[in-house]
């Protein structure tokens, strides 16, 4: 038995685990992060809608008055 007899084993088992790695990798950090991410950006922006909702509040009361 030489290397030869090993060698389909062996690249098997490599890509197997490379890919184990590699999903495990991005379901602990790269999908976390985006959805983080996500949710920063979602909560920057309504910041921002309700910042300008608040303004022309003001300014349509003080048109009223």
């Amino acid at each position: 038995m030489d290397f030869s007899h090993y060698s389909g084993f062996l690249l098997f088992m490599f890509i197997f685990t490379a890919g184990f790695w590699l999903l495990t990798f991005a379901l602990t950090f790269i999908v976390p992060y985006w959805l983080i991410g996500a949710w920063i950006d979602r909560y920057k922006e309504n910041k921002e809608n309700k910042a300008k909702n608040d303004t022309k509040e003001e300014i349509s009361e003080d048109v009223i008055l």
